[in-house]
């Protein structure tokens, strides 16, 4: 059996927008900046995805630029904040995607621009009062940037609540919701934000095409130079054919959200207590409760053995995908930085199952099963 329990890093391409796309690839090749018949019919295509994305995110079309993914949009976000808006503080947390992370340290090392980390608990929680503690002081103008819903651990940020506060103190707020957009709703007239970011690939459509929310009340410039696309923000023929299956898999993802949501949750559920019914000493990192966690997400902290090193192989030979952590980590020597940030015992193995629509529970039957074996030396 092969089983893919790794959808945190990406999700296989749905059939209804491989559907969408392939008659895109055939017949729609003109540069959609041409001003003939066949670019105007390429831009059009753009511009209709461009706007049924916008429906579902409650915001306005021209709000909407799209991107080459998630990590593109978050440079995107910080560096305008910096070079346009006169940010000169920027408030993160230890446990934000490197998207962030890194961009930050390097705007700081770059441009001497203040980075403050707001105190975070052992299960990821942003702790709201040092937030706002850093907020009073306005000495500098501030971009908040804190991830909705951690990649690793799955523990969702109160978006809502941080936003208030950023408003309340004149702060400009960005949040990475790469892991939880079209696995939840936003409704951009009721969330008071001025950045969010998307990748495709989380939720069924294609790689290499994303987008970055930029509030309308923002005054931005070019941060990508060249030609005039995307409202001038970012020079380059667009990825029409990313573009159109983004605009699919979010029109597919909100079809059936509820059972979505529904499913996905008694799968994670599932795992856990078969976890917990054949593990006496096992815990998981990050909330787990539907209303403080990623319901897509659980990051399995199992007893200390001398086969953690192996337990990933283990499983991968076994035709198990799972993940230690970050995909995006895949090979560094490093452990996690996430696991370190809250303070996770490093002598313990963690794995991080992530999960889709297209998951079964037979799957997760077998993923337990072969992990028990493991652990109960049936399997050398």
């Amino acid at each position: 059996m092969k089983v893919y329990l790794d959808n945190a890093a990406t999700t296989q391409l749905a059939p209804e927008v491989f559907e969408a796309i392939a008659p895109v690839l055939k017949n729609d090749f003109g540069n959609p900046s041409s001003t003939h018949f066949f670019g105007r019919s390429t831009k059009s295509l753009i511009e209709v995805s461009r706007r049924s994305v916008a429906k579902h995110m409650n915001c306005q079309a021209s709000e909407i630029i799209f991107t080459s993914g998630g990590t593109e949009a978050d440079n995107m976000a910080l560096f305008t904040s910096v070079s346009n808006l006169g940010v000169r503080r920027i408030i993160t947390s230890c446990i934000e995607h490197h998207a962030v992370g890194h961009t930050a340290a390097h705007i700081h090392k770059e441009f001497d621009i203040q980075v403050d980390y707001v105190n975070i608990d052992g299960a990821g929680n942003i702790d709201l009062v040092h937030l706002e503690a850093l907020l009073k002081d306005q000495t500098n103008k501030t971009l908040v940037s804190l991830m909705h819903a951690n990649n690793e651990i799955g523990t969702l940020l109160p978006i809502h609540e941080v936003s208030v506060l950023c408003r309340k103190y004149d702060a400009y707020f960005h949040s990475d919701t790469v892991q939880t957009m079209a696995h939840y709703k936003f409704d951009l007239k009721t969330l008071d934000i001025d950045f969010i970011t998307c990748a495709a690939h989380k939720f069924h459509g294609p790689k290499g095409v994303g987008f970055l929310y930029v509030n309308k009340s923002i005054r931005s410039s070019a941060l990508i130079h060249g030609g005039a696309q995307e409202r001038g923000l970012r020079g380059g023929t667009e990825n029409l054919y990313g573009i159109v299956g983004l605009a699919k898999a979010m029109d597919f993802a909100y079809e059936d959200l509820e059972a979505h949501q529904k499913h996905i949750f008694g799968l994670k559920e599932h795992m856990m207590n078969a976890f917990k019914a054949n593990f006496t000493d096992i815990y998981f990192h990050g909330e787990v409760s539907w209303e403080k966690s990623l319901y897509t997400v659980l990051n399995v902290c199992f007893p200390e053995t001398e086969k953690a090193s192996m337990l990933l192989f283990t499983l991968d030979l076994k035709g198990i995908a799972a993940s230690g952590g970050s995909a995006c980590t895949s090979g560094s020597s490093k452990g996690s930085h996430v696991l370190e940030g809250i303070k996770a015992n490093p002598k313990r193995p963690n794995t991080r199952f992530s999960f889709s629509r297209y998951t079964r529970i037979e799957e997760i039957d077998y993923a337990v099963e072969q992990v028990v074996a493991i652990f109960r030396n049936k399997i050398v």
